[in-house]
């Protein structure tokens, strides 16, 4: 006996020009209210952190999954090229990172990727997370075991996070959390605002150890016309 045929829908959700303009309008409303609720004074920390750890020749370590993950990788661009801050991220070697989740788990991946890199004091942890870790729920367990090797060790943290920052915010340093202005929303703007942070801390004067390209040329001196 054949069992009947389940039919899936796949036709995509019937939208009407009103819901499209209403969801855009309060997701840029929500965007303006989280960027006038952000922390300045965690961000001024930030800076601090990032100043000392170049000051030192310590290396920064940015640490993420997901949108966190890219996120990271394009981070450690920016501190590199614009800060002049050696940072790396074990997301940009994704063999090293597939080798060791196959190998000895997600769990530890990130702190076996840190000792390797041989952590030390004079270093710089940074987190890109929306949850920001939690052993009780299953969630980015490798972010919490990394972040605890890195109190042992000694090296400071600081970090991005949603909600209420979960394990990341806890023992940070510094920690931005970016506020919930709506629970269908957290990852979006969590994520979002990782890097205006991250652009913002690159940008500050206090930080930023070279001209950016397009700044550059808008403040090149103009040719004469022959």
């Amino acid at each position: 006996m054949k069992c009947p045929r389940t039919t899936i829908s796949t036709a995509p959700k019937s939208w009407s020009i009103s819901d499209l303009t209403s969801h855009t309008r309060t997701f840029l409303a929500q965007t303006a209210q989280i960027a006038s609720q952000i922390d300045p004074a965690a961000i001024d920390r930030m800076v601090e952190l990032l100043v000392a750890v170049r000051a030192r020749g310590g290396r920064l370590f940015v640490l993420g999954v997901g949108g966190g993950a890219a996120n990271a990788s394009h981070a450690v661009n920016d501190f590199r090229k614009i800060a002049g801050i050696e940072a790396y991220s074990p997301v940009d070697n994704v063999a090293e990172l597939t080798a060791r989740t196959n190998d000895d788990g997600w769990e530890s991946v990130f702190v076996s990727w840190l000792k390797t890199s041989r952590l030390r004091a004079d270093d710089l942890i940074l987190v890109f997370s929306v949850g920001g870790g939690d052993i009780e729920q299953n969630v980015s367990p490798n972010l919490v075991r990394a972040l605890e090797y890195a109190k042992r060790i000694g090296a400071p943290i600081c970090g991005v996070v949603g909600r209420d920052g979960g394990f990341t915010a806890r023992v940070a340093d510094a920690c931005v959390i970016v506020p919930t202005l709506d629970p269908e929303s957290v990852t979006p703007h969590t994520e979002a605002f990782q890097a205006v942070v991250w652009h913002l801390l690159v940008s500050h004067p206090a930080v930023r150890a070279t001209e950016m390209k397009w700044e550059s040329l808008q403040n090149a001196p103009i040719a004469p016309s022959s």
